[in-house]
């Protein structure tokens, strides 16, 4: 099974994480299998969220199911989730 999860790297006191998919076997800063895209919460700017919603639709496809975090982060994504499928 594929998770959608956070990968934490940053400062002390300034996380700042990345959006990845990988096994649900592996550790928080273990292998990956594809990077989507960045979360910085301390951020002053709105770009906090900048996330690559085509590889994200394509990982959800086949399967890989993001964890409670991610889903929340992504309601406050200003990039609406779009089918990438045309037809």
């Amino acid at each position: 099974m594929v998770k959608i999860r956070l990968k934490r790297f940053g400062a002390k006191r300034k996380p700042a994480y990345r959006v990845v998919v990988c096994p649900v076997t592996s550790p928080r800063q273990g292998r990956v299998l594809d990077s989507l895209g960045i979360y910085q919460p301390v951020n002053p700017s709105d770009e906090k969220i900048k996330i690559d919603m085509v590889k994200y639709n394509y990982w959800i496809e086949r399967g890989a199911q993001p964890t409670d975090t991610v889903k929340s982060i992504l309601k406050y994504n200003s990039t609406p989730q779009t089918s990438t499928k045309e037809g």
